[in-house]
């Protein structure tokens, strides 16, 4: 669909000739902006009610720059996960109101608020050493537009910590938990709570560890019902999940 199309579906609905649901479907998978290493969805918040959001890791210093001129003028608020402090710096080069979450190395622009539902998102984590993958959960949760609570160091070693926090976490409409070494804190959550509760497993543990595999294995057979789980430190794509779920 070219310009001239764009303007005559506008005309129609004006004119009463087409519905706006109807130009509304039409629209959905328009446009992009093609920078030639990267091609911008701006229409992806129409059909999923999320924008699309930057995976820094990877890119170049320059292609992230590129890649925030473009969305800053073309999206209510922008978000780039896996970002190191270089391009952080980079992007408030060029967009001064850029924030940066060092712990969940997050950049995000925000040109309007969003409103969050009275509900609360809880983000579980077993240790301090899982607090860069929570982190990135409960940011994304937040910049998404959701109230998160956090709880952290309530790991299954010490399971008094969690105990003494059931009156919090049963407040929360879904749950973040995150976990490395054997990965328990979620199967212990699951049988606590009615609350959907989104497992992430963490690349942290000694040797038989495998990198976070031994606890995504122990959150994939987990024998309580109610939870699902994302890859091995995916913090993001759970946090991006709850917000979703939070907003039913």
């Amino acid at each position: 669909m070219n310009v001239k199309e764009i303007e005559q579906l506008l005309q129609n609905v004006k004119e009463g000739k087409t519905g706006v649901n109807e130009a509304l479907e039409s629209l959905k998978g328009l446009p992009y902006t093609d920078l030639g290493f990267a091609k911008i969805d701006h229409h992806r918040e129409i059909r999923t009610g999320y924008p699309e959001i930057v995976y820094c890791a990877g890119k170049t210093i320059e292609q992230i720059k590129g890649i925030f001129k473009v969305m800053i003028v073309k999206e209510k608020n922008v978000i780039g996960t896996r970002a190191t402090p270089e391009m952080f710096e980079a992007v408030k080069s060029i967009i001064p109101e850029a924030v940066y979450y060092e712990v969940a190395r997050i950049i995000s622009v925000k040109k309007i608020e969003v409103t969050p539902p009275e509900s609360l998102i809880g983000i579980l984590a077993a240790g301090t050493s899982d607090m860069p993958v929570a982190e990135e959960a409960a940011v994304t949760a937040e910049l998404l537009g959701n109230n998160v609570t956090r709880i952290y160091d309530v790991g299954v070693a010490g399971l008094h910590r969690l105990l003494d926090k059931l009156p919090e976490i049963r407040k929360c409409k879904v749950l973040v938990v995150v976990a490395g070494m054997e990965g328990a804190l979620a199967s212990v959550v699951g049988g606590l709570v009615d609350k959907p509760v989104i497992a992430v497993p963490a690349s942290v543990g000694y040797g038989a560890n495998f990198g976070g595999l031994s606890a995504l294995l122990t959150m994939l057979t987990c024998c309580a019902a109610g939870v699902t789980v994302v890859n091995i430190d995916n913090g993001f794509g759970a946090g991006f999940t709850a917000g979703m779920i939070n907003k039913l």
